[in-house]
């Protein structure tokens, strides 16, 4: 069994004390390996004064402007510093692969031969991988641009093919997903940031997030892999309630944003087997065209015609709608029913827009024998769910119009940072009406806000947004959800949002 990858933290600071304090708080809190770029340094860097007392072991970087890094004086000195730092006994040394060849080994000192592309993810990954691993490499580092999920997948299986230790990953939205992956294929570490807010690639995730929320350093060859695919895919909240929920199962188990585009989707679902993706989360663009791709669904699923929840089990991929368990179990609670002895029939009920969640909604309401007015910005749209439904559409500057016992928001209007937003004037808003936004983030929404000022109960987004979540994580895993863990998650993380 090979060691377990660790979490080497890069720090840039300008100037000395700041670095060196930062390179000591991160050993306290458990850094195993910490990089020290020099190049952010405004003043010369006294190697003495940096590594007079090493809390950890450290990589010496000092990288060139054309790498990406600060280093402005001449290349001359650059050579210097980084023989001076190999003379006096670092752990580790990261040297480009254009100077590679010209610094000898010394010493105990390690070589981390580097490759670093802005642009791209060449498409010649394994002739590349050989010219860095001919400079005499320790370890390997290619770093490039990815331009689509596939490309996180052509660096894992390089890393996974390799003798030589090797640290591969993509920068970028797209590249994430191989910076957390990275220990399941063999990296002997992987990067994060000190701060979220000082991070040195595109795409790098802090020191807190890869430990804390992906749990990095426990994930192994072993590890069962979860995610949620959407496009965008940094807001959301997914990644913390389902690793929080997974740890505290302890469950083997990560689950990681997959930043996936409408055209990438075919491409990605072909390389889940070899990422080891066992359970997909299905959000805004996919909910309707991952159907598709599954080769078993329920009947609610099917009516529908929208999955949120992909579940792999060996070459069988069954779809499953939480959404709309989910908004039924808020709705039953609120009107005292079921689907057998509904307390929503024969109740007027004005749903807001006409996108997956909202199809998953009319689809319950139309179940329980509700009267359902459809008012959406796309109006084809509208028309085709009110077919599904039996109900009628408008137009969406016709909302107000409608006397409604049941307000459903299916739009993202009033989601952070859009936060002043409603899509419904508080002046129609009366006492006897039920206010349900499906917006989770922020929770109190300005509609929220606005009904429970006008004596209208309320459902928000967080209610149905934890307990679709909830759903997931037993179609994942088996196991009941702790799902006033998975509520404090996801209020801690919206709170933590700076509106």
């Amino acid at each position: 069994m090979p060691d377990p990858s660790i979490l080497c933290v890069t720090i840039g600071r300008g100037r000395h004390r700041h670095l060196i304090a930062e390179y000591k708080h991160l050993a306290e809190q458990g850094c195993k390996l910490v990089e020290l770029r020099l190049d952010f340094l405004v003043t010369p860097p006294n190697l003495k004064r940096i590594l007079a007392e090493r809390p950890c072991p450290v990589i010496i970087t000092c990288r060139r402007e054309k790498d990406g890094g600060m280093w402005s004086k001449s290349e001359e000195q650059r050579l210097l510093l980084l023989r001076q730092a190999i003379a006096a006994g670092v752990d580790y040394v990261d040297l480009e692969e254009d100077i590679a060849g010209s610094i000898p080994r010394f010493g105990k000192t390690k070589r981390i031969v580097s490759y670093h592309n802005f642009q791209e993810t060449p498409e010649d990954l394994t002739h590349l991988h050989s010219r860095l691993s001919s400079l005499n490499a320790d370890i390997v580092k290619i770093a490039t641009m990815a331009h689509s999920p596939h490309d996180n997948l052509r660096l894992l299986r390089l890393m996974r093919a390799t003798r030589v230790p090797t640290v591969a990953f993509c920068m970028g939205e797209f590249g994430q997903p191989s910076r957390i992956l990275a220990g399941k294929f063999g990296a002997p570490f992987s990067y994060a940031t000190f701060h979220p807010e000082r991070t040195m690639a595109p795409g790098q995730l802090s020191y807190q997030q890869m430990k804390e929320v992906y749990r990095y350093e426990k994930i192994n060859a072993e590890t069962e892999v979860y995610g949620v695919i959407a496009d965008p895919v940094a807001h959301s909240l997914s990644p913390q309630i389902h690793n929080a929920a997974f740890e505290a199962l302890g469950l083997n188990k990560v689950y990681v944003p997959f930043r996936v585009r409408p055209e990438d989707l075919t491409q990605f679902m072909h390389d889940c087997r070899e990422l080891g993706v066992r359970g997909l989360s299905v959000t805004i663009p996919h909910k309707e065209e991952i159907l598709q791709f599954c080769t078993q669904f329920d009947n609610a699923t099917q009516e529908i015609g929208a999955c949120n929840t992909l579940v792999f089990e060996g070459e069988t991929r069954k779809g499953y709608n939480t959404d709309y368990r989910a908004a039924m179990t808020s709705l039953d609670e609120v009107f005292e029913g079921n689907e057998q002895d509904s307390g929503l029939r024969g109740k007027q009920a004005l749903v807001l827009g006409a996108g997956g969640v909202a199809r998953a909604i009319v689809v319950g309401l139309a179940r329980r024998g509700a009267h359902i007015t459809i008012a959406s910005r796309t109006p084809e749209r509208a028309d085709d769910l009110a077919r599904l439904c039996r109900g009628k559409s408008i137009a969406f500057g016709l909302r107000h119009t409608v006397h409604c016992d049941l307000l459903v928001n299916c739009t993202p209007i009033g989601m952070h940072p859009n936060l002043d937003d409603t899509p419904f004037d508080a002046k129609y808003l009366r006492p006897e009406m039920v206010v349900f936004d499906t917006v989770y983030n922020p929770e109190q929404t300005l509609l929220i806000k606005q009904a429970r000022e006008a004596g209208c109960r309320v459902i928000t987004g967080v209610d149905m947004f934890v307990t679709q979540a909830a759903l997931q994580f037993y179609l994942f895993t088996g196991h009941q959800a702790p799902t006033d863990l998975m509520r404090q998650v996801v209020r801690r993380s919206i709170s933590a949002v700076r509106y």
